[in-house]
């Protein structure tokens, strides 16, 4: 079965006005996106040699200049209006797909997350009840995904780290400061790159496909999360809302893949027969060993 299309269903279209036919990218929009962050996130994938500005061709087809204010995104077509050169940003998207481990080097993450979250950080309910040890429905989420351990390492994302895990050998990949707890669902949008946080727009719950959950444009809760030490750091939010633009807005988006495999169903020959193969196969190998002392 073929991976999802991300650009399927999107609004927002932008253009080089040098070349309406050239397609940079696009997006699904949803409440909460404003002028200011859409220019932000542009400016993800996009490098510009100088100044530009866009300009938005609204239902009378009139062109209007868009400034970067926080007033809401409308949809439509947008123009980069520029004298330099517009180029695509070729950095490395990470692929991810559901996964929830719980062997023993990620049980004391997963303890600490539970301990420190006791809800889901993003939509705000309950875990009810969580002082019976009873967390069905909820599960410890890594910001930056446990299976791709070796480019964190080989980046010394460890750097952000300053709280170190309950267990030495678990490494700084699996520091309460890299994880949350989110409600299953959504936890399953948050690694499909569906759903992330902007540390850099007072932690804004953005949602990159339709919300049918009611949580974009919200904001993490400041008295009972962020003011938290032990909360994930910045550095991987932003790390992972990076990743969440590129994987949406750039060109026609990375793919989506199937994760729902019921008994008997023909696993990796579905993987095979997708895109990207040899690094999703990498991804699911992984994701089941790194739990692994």
């Amino acid at each position: 079965m073929p991976a999802a299309n991300r650009a399927l269903g999107r609004n927002v279209h932008i253009y080089a006005a040098s070349d309406p036919t050239e397609v940079f990218g696009g997006l699904v929009l949803t409440n909460g996106v404003t002028k200011a962050n859409f220019y932000s996130m542009m400016e993800v994938f996009l490098f510009f040699e100088s100044s530009y500005v866009l300009r938005h061709e609204d239902a009378t087809d009139a062109m209007k200049d868009v400034p970067k204010d926080e007033q809401a995104l409308q949809p439509g077509n947008y123009y980069i209006v520029t004298d330099g050169s517009i180029t695509v940003n070729n950095e490395a998207w990470l692929i991810r797909t559901i996964s929830v481990a719980s062997r023993t080097r990620v049980v004391s993450f997963r303890d600490a997350v539970r301990d420190r979250d006791r809800r889901c950080v993003i939509t705000g309910e309950k875990a009810l009840d969580a002082e019976y040890g009873l967390w069905e429905g909820f599960e410890a989420a890594h910001v930056f995904p446990l299976a791709h351990e070796r480019h964190w390492r080989e980046h010394n994302y460890g750097r952000w780290i300053t709280i170190p895990s309950a267990t030495e050998s678990a490494g700084s990949i699996n520091s309460v400061q890299n994880g949350m707890l989110l409600r299953a669902d959504i936890h399953a949008l948050f690694d499909s790159y569906t759903v992330s946080i902007n540390p850099d727009d007072n932690h804004k719950i953005v949602c990159f496909r339709r919300d049918g959950k009611g949580i974009a444009g919200s904001h993490l809760d400041q008295q009972r999360f962020l003011d938290d030490p032990r909360r994930p750091v910045d550095q991987v939010l932003r790390w992972h809302f990076r990743q969440t633009v590129l994987a949406n807005m750039r060109g026609a988006g990375e793919p989506v893949f199937e994760t729902d495999f019921p008994p008997g169903s023909d696993m990796m020959g579905e993987i095979m027969e997708g895109p990207k193969a040899a690094e999703r196969l990498e991804f699911e190998f992984f994701s089941r060993l790194a739990g692994v002392t």
